[in-house]
């Protein structure tokens, strides 16, 4: 996932009574990750919510807020029946798992100790850096949610540690209020961050009305990304006819890919591979084994940052199917997918500008 701005249509954790009239205005100003707790409004009003963002080509976000493992399992069971992308929060993540398992949403759990109502998070830092592996390690769980700023210490050390402890993505919480803490958090190597009460109170643009709010952040985010130290994950395919323009652009872009992860259908991984060994390359199975639909089920859950197809313009009708898929789902799930070399480096520009 690139580095996201996650919106909560939450204050003093509770979703807030005029919702549904602050989301229009939230899609208006450009938000496309949105939550809500399952506190607050109505269960079919919070069931609209989550449906008005998806139609929107948007993602959805539940978020736990409860102590009681009673309370967090109802959350939980909620998420599954808002059909929600995303569930954050939470401290029992074994217990969680069993009810979510079965379910295509994205699940990331609180890291360390937390306590108190608003949360907070307590303990030294290598006791939540260690919370951090143990939740990672289970299958279940897809990210981490890290209440870093209700963390009384080195809040940016804490970030940095808990991301490079772990591979899967780090979403930071907890009252980012400031253009400076956002970059911070996209330094530390967070894949995000979530904002609510801080963005109807004004901060970050004061005065203005909350859609100038939302575009304020959004610029806050786009600055920030290139400043983030986050690995990226970009599939690259090529039709054969292609594989060439494909092997071109990455020994030409070979500095600014490394460190960061290569997902590839098997021929094409092969080629990579051999040719840039210094590269982290996955391989999948060859495209006319069901490397298209393993690549097409990264796209639906959220695990890339972009897609990169080389595709050949002059191939036949039917060399276009998996083009279509990859496109349709890429679509579908806000991926960014470019099809030639031109759009190729802006990929790289937009991504690993830093590099």
């Amino acid at each position: 996932m690139a580095f996201n701005f996650i919106l909560m249509l939450t204050e003093n954790d509770r979703t807030i009574p005029d919702a549904p009239e602050r989301l229009e205005q939230a899609l208006e100003g450009g938000a496309r990750h949105i939550g809500f707790k399952d506190v607050g409004l109505p269960f079919e009003e919070l069931r609209e919510l989550a449906r008005t963002i998806r139609n929107a080509g948007g993602r959805s976000y539940l978020e736990v807020v409860s102590l009681d493992e009673e309370s967090e399992l109802a959350s939980a069971r909620a998420a599954v029946e808002l059909d929600v992308d995303c569930l954050l929060g939470g401290t029992r993540a074994a217990a969680v798992t069993e009810v979510i398992r079965d379910h295509p949403l994205r699940y990331y759990p609180f890291p360390g100790r937390i306590t108190g109502h608003p949360s907070v998070l307590e303990g030294p830092a290598e006791e939540i850096v260690a919370s951090a592996r143990a939740l990672a390690d289970l299958e279940h769980v897809h990210g981490l949610d890290l209440l870093a700023y209700r963390f009384d210490g080195d809040v940016p050390g804490l970030m940095r540690q808990v991301a490079q402890a772990v591979t899967k993505p780090v979403i930071v919480a907890g009252s980012i209020d400031s253009e400076d803490r956002i970059g911070a958090v996209a330094e530390a190597g967070a894949a995000g961050f979530t904002v609510g009460t801080a963005a109807f109170a004004g901060a970050f643009r004061a005065g203005e009305s909350f859609v100038e709010q939302v575009r304020a952040i959004l610029s806050i985010t786009a600055r920030a990304q290139a400043r983030s130290t986050a690995p990226r994950k970009f599939a690259l395919v090529a039709h054969d006819a292609r594989k060439a323009h494909l092997r071109a652009w990455v020994l030409r872009h070979r500095n600014a890919l490394a460190g960061h992860r290569l997902i590839c259908t098997g021929g094409t991984g092969t080629m990579l591979s051999e040719i840039c060994p210094e590269l982290h390359v996955q391989r999948l199975q060859r495209g006319s084994m069901g490397g298209d639909q393993q690549l097409g089920a990264l796209v639906a859950n959220g695990e890339l940052d972009a897609v990169v197809f080389f595709a050949d313009p002059m191939a036949p009708h039917g060399s276009d199917v998996d083009l279509q898929a990859l496109t349709r789902l890429s679509i579908m799930h806000d991926i960014p997918m470019a099809l030639s070399g031109a759009a190729a480096d802006l990929v790289v520009l937009a991504f690993l500008a830093q590099e």
